[in-house]
């Protein structure tokens, strides 16, 4: 099997990262993992040069976004994904904005990594979806990651978004809107 080049994979979940990082090897990357943001800079500042780049979006409380330009400045022309698992509009755009090639949300299998990775990427109106996500799917995913990014306290989330508390736990207990 022919060496497609070196792949960084920057996720802080161990399992996930170790069966990724097996997979992606199969189909033939040379792949090097690491767990947060620190050591990722410290990687590339020792001379790693990645030809790919698998950036979780949420390592560890730090964004996996501030690792697009030191990855791309040791090499402009890498080709970057972003994994996460708190998907959103907002930040879809800022990683396509900053250089990312694609934007996936997990659950992801390698065969969809490896793809985004190497097809040639432009718009193909074949393949979009022909249903969009509903208000109240959209609202639940919104509330969801707002409640990450305050470590699970529901008051503090209820706060940021500007909702009151019991309103919050009521739409918490129900189950996420359908696609």
């Amino acid at each position: 099997m022919e060496l497609l080049g070196n792949l960084l994979l920057v996720d802080d979940d161990a399992v996930l990262s170790r069966v990724l990082a097996r997979a992606l090897t199969a189909r033939g990357f040379a792949v090097q993992t690491v767990d947060s943001v620190a050591a990722c800079t410290t990687l590339l500042g020792s001379g790693f040069v990645a030809d790919f780049a698998v950036l979780d979006l949420n390592i560890a409380g730090q964004s996996g976004l501030k690792l697009i330009d030191p990855v791309l400045a040791a090499n402009p022309h890498c080709d970057i994904v972003i994994l996460t698992g708190y998907a959103s509009i907002t930040t879809a755009v800022d990683a396509i904005k900053l250089g990312a090639r694609q934007y996936l949300a997990k659950p992801v299998d390698a065969d969809t990594v490896a793809k985004a990775l190497l097809e040639e990427q432009s718009p193909d109106r074949e393949s979009a979806p022909e249903e969009t996500y509903s208000v109240s799917r959209l609202e639940w995913e919104h509330i969801q990651r707002v409640l990450l990014e305050n470590g699970s306290n529901i008051s503090a989330t209820a706060r940021a978004l500007k909702m009151h508390r019991r309103t919050l736990q009521r739409k918490l207990a129900k189950r996420p809107a359908r696609e």
